[in-house]
């Protein structure tokens, strides 16, 4: 073995170690961010953004409340709700608001859709002030774009609390059980009514009508 070659021998695993240890890692984990929401049946509203380019997975589960461990059949004072993990790099907050209102009916503040009651109210969870600031400033587009008064909405905007995961049979509904979610989401006559008050912008993150 030649000089070189004993040289690249001996300092190269150093030289990997030292590339590996001081190479940011802060620039990777920043294109993950998490926003939470709850906009009625967490099967709906977790097929409606798992579908968008960016989101990485969006996850069932129960949060806003004070019961801990909450489960499908005691979750009083949660509500249904989603998780969702998205490169931000791809997708950000202001485009996933967006969506998100554009799959809810932002006037009832009293359920959604078929589904009534504390459980199933609409409600944009912030987890810092960023978040909390374009959540203020999505309220006032959304207002715009259908022409009435902030107080014409029923989505509350609060901070974000203990997340709790929905059982297994939950997660991924809509393509465990395509033909039930269906059946529920046409009986519940979700996506007339989006259509009702969004008109051909409804499910869709077009940009704010102005």
């Amino acid at each position: 073995m030649n000089l070189l070659g004993k040289i690249f021998k001996t300092y190269f695993p150093f030289l990997m170690g030292c590339l590996i240890l001081f190479t940011p890692v802060a620039s990777v984990k920043a294109l993950e961010e998490m926003a939470i929401f709850a906009g009625g049946c967490f099967w709906c509203l977790e097929h409606d953004l798992e579908e968008l380019p960016g989101v990485i997975s969006v996850q069932s589960g129960y949060t806003g409340g004070q019961i801990d461990n909450p489960s499908y059949r005691n979750h009083k004072g949660h509500q249904e709700a989603v998780r969702v993990l998205y490169d931000s790099l791809e997708l950000s907050y202001e485009n996933l608001l967006r969506s998100y209102w554009r799959n809810i009916d932002p006037y009832d503040s009293s359920g959604q859709f078929c589904d009534r009651g504390d459980s199933y109210r609409p409600v944009i969870f912030f987890s810092d002030e960023l978040q909390m600031n374009s959540a203020n400033l999505s309220l006032e587009k959304a207002a715009k774009e259908l022409s009435i008064s902030l107080n014409k909405l029923g989505v509350k905007i609060q901070p974000a609390s203990e997340f709790w995961l929905a059982e297994d049979y939950h997660q991924n509904y809509a393509e465990r059980n395509t033909i039930k979610y269906k059946f529920y989401r046409y009986s519940c006559q979700r996506d007339q009514r989006l259509e009702e008050v969004w008109g051909e912008n409804a499910s869709r993150g077009i940009d704010w009508v102005k």
